[in-house]
């Protein structure tokens, strides 16, 4: 009787783990079962980054064209396009000058040494300058006052440093050596002389990007 009674329980035991398999499998299926929706741009949208670029170009000699047998209050004048070639504005405009060579050159001397080193100015104009004849048909701004060449060896801010895209800067790159005195007694030159001195100058110009902006459109 005891026997009977325990396979009873048994297949019931059984049959109720089965039914709670089976209850689990259907109530597991309904969990992981969804809808879902998606949407997508049809034209895929177009990015691009800008670019900055800076053309430097002769108008006339330029920086192509040596300059030689210079003497105190002499005065040479180059002249130059500078052109943001890019995609982007561009600001702050700075120069800087690399030079080697005669120091008296490119510093002025220090006591009692009285050498006067040679000097840059630089103006622009609203239109493209007459080379030949050093004319501004348009509005002329300095934007370097005289500076000492030595001097320039870190960037210096121009005046007027917005360059926007598309569009150029005329330049009137002036160099002067000053006025003094020197005496070469029996065919001896000074100590201290700007005589007979040379100098390789290299001039860098750079463009900064326009400030970033954040837009809503």
């Amino acid at each position: 009787m005891k026997m009977k009674m325990f396979g009873k329980l048994g297949w019931r035991s059984l049959a109720g783990f089965a039914i709670g398999v089976s209850m689990v499998t259907i109530f597991g299926q309904g969990v992981l079962a969804s809808l879902n929706a998606t949407v997508f741009n049809t034209s895929a949208q177009s990015l691009t980054a800008g670019t900055l670029k800076l053309d430097l170009a002769n108008n006339g000699n330029g920086f192509n064209s040596s300059i030689s047998n210079l003497v105190p209050g002499d005065v040479v004048n180059r002249y130059v396009t500078l052109t943001n070639t890019g995609t982007l504005d561009g600001i702050g405009l700075t120069l800087k000058t690399a030079q080697t060579g005669t120091s008296s050159l490119i510093n002025d001397g220090i006591a009692p040494a009285t050498t006067k080193a040679l000097r840059l100015t630089v103006t622009s104009c609203s239109v493209a300058w007459n080379a030949a004849a050093g004319t501004c048909g348009g509005t002329s701004n300095i934007e370097l006052a005289q500076t000492v060449i030595g001097s320039l060896t870190s960037p210096v801010a121009l005046v007027n440093g917005a360059l926007a895209s598309s569009s150029s800067k005329y330049l009137q790159m002036k160099i002067d050596l000053p006025d003094q005195n020197e005496t070469t007694i029996n065919n001896v030159l000074p100590a201290n002389t700007v005589q007979g001195g040379a100098v390789n100058l290299t001039y860098t110009f750079d463009l900064a990007q326009r400030v970033a902006t954040g837009t809503n459109s």
